[in-house]
């Protein structure tokens, strides 16, 4: 007969930077404050489809084994972010019912979080959403788990990158991720001293791009730029779109051909994309005390009989939210006017115009 309360976590979605530390944060109070069982649920709805736990309490591992997890980068459960998980959602509450669980904690995006709490509807499951996304486009939330480490990792990167840059001559573009919101490139490219960010809440065009470097060269004497593409940046219909001649391409390559054939002289050109290099490494402090504050508050919600509710950062303090509230807002964008873009602009850094039409569907996805 159970006698503890038998708490299970879970990670979905793309891994990130300071999952380790919530689920370190989340055994710490379940099992010193309230004496709870933690069991984590391996590669997220797939560990409940196969009846699968990993057994995380204390009393299983000690202090000691579980200190590691607050800068460890990835997670130690493993995570999917492909399937359908709603066509098997008989076998998957029947998994949660076999492991016996009285409560879940799942770490995802917008769109894990939007399926685990359908299925805890639909399972009656006590469960708390804890977010996270390098993007940080989660509605509601000021920050969420792993962004500010991927912020980081791309100034690691532009640093490194102007140093060969300066000592070339060269343009450098530096690819980052971000299909639809920009926080990633407007953060890192302010504090990583680009001379043009791109980013999808805010259409740009070639000519305008070219304009801006030949300014920097002729008054300011700059013959090498660095510029920071978000991969979701959308250009403006006067454009006209070239082929960037290779089977597959991004968003980096194809701005690459785009300023050579506008400018229509020899301009020394490299394309950096940096890729999941973003998502991994060690969490910075940052994310390690929001990470640790919301794996707190997400065991205590569970001890208050809380239930569909997702932590979230405001004002520096962890507050909480309804999921469905949550879920029914818009991904949090850019705000073309926001202080941040003001910053960007003072400083002489090109971040397109808010002005101009964008191209309705990206040309990047089909130009080559």
């Amino acid at each position: 007969m159970k006698t503890q309360k038998r708490l299970g976590i879970l990670t979905s979605g793309g891994d990130c930077p300071g999952l380790n530390t919530v689920i370190r944060a989340v055994v710490s109070n379940a099992t010193l404050t309230y004496d709870w069982q933690v069991l984590g649920i391996p590669y997220a709805t797939k560990g409940l489809l196969e009846t699968k736990a990993i057994p995380l309490s204390l009393h299983c591992l000690d202090l000691r084994g579980i200190d590691p997890l607050l800068s460890m980068g990835g997670t130690i459960l493993g995570s999917i972010n492909q399937g359908d998980t709603m066509t098997q959602v008989d076998d998957i509450l029947a998994g949660y019912q076999a492991l016996e669980l009285d409560a879940l904690i799942g770490i995802g995006g917008d769109g894990s979080l939007a399926i685990l709490n359908e299925l805890s509807k639909k399972g009656n499951w006590q469960f708390i959403g804890i977010p996270k996304t390098i993007d940080n486009d989660v509605a509601l939330t000021e920050r969420v788990v792993g962004f500010d480490t991927a912020v980081n990792t791309v100034v690691d990167a532009l640093n490194r990158l102007t140093y060969t840059a300066a000592s070339h001559d060269r343009v450098m573009i530096v690819e980052v991720m971000g299909r639809t919101a920009g926080h990633l490139a407007l953060h890192s490219g302010i504090a990583g001293g680009a001379d043009v960010i791109l980013i999808p809440e805010i259409p740009y065009t070639i000519k305008d791009v070219c304009d801006h470097l030949r300014l920097l060269r002729n008054r300011w004497g700059r013959r090498f730029a660095i510029i920071v593409v978000a991969e979701g940046a959308k250009t403006a219909i006067d454009f006209s779109y070239a082929s960037c001649g290779q089977p597959t391409c991004g968003i980096g390559q194809q701005i690459a051909e785009e300023i050579r054939s506008y400018s229509q002289q020899h301009i020394d050109i490299r394309v950096s994309v940096l890729g999941h290099i973003q998502r991994g490494g060690i969490p910075s402090a940052l994310d390690r005390l929001i990470a640790t504050a919301f794996g707190k508050a997400a065991v205590d919600l569970v001890a208050d009989g809380q239930s569909g509710q997702m932590v979230a950062w405001q004002n520096n303090e962890v507050v909480a939210f309804p999921l469905e509230t949550v879920l029914s807002q818009s991904p949090a964008l850019v705000d073309p006017n926001n202080y941040l873009v003001q910053t960007a602009r003072s400083l002489g850094i090109y971040i397109g115009n808010p002005t101009i039409q964008p191209v309705e569907e990206s040309p990047y996805l089909s130009c080559c």
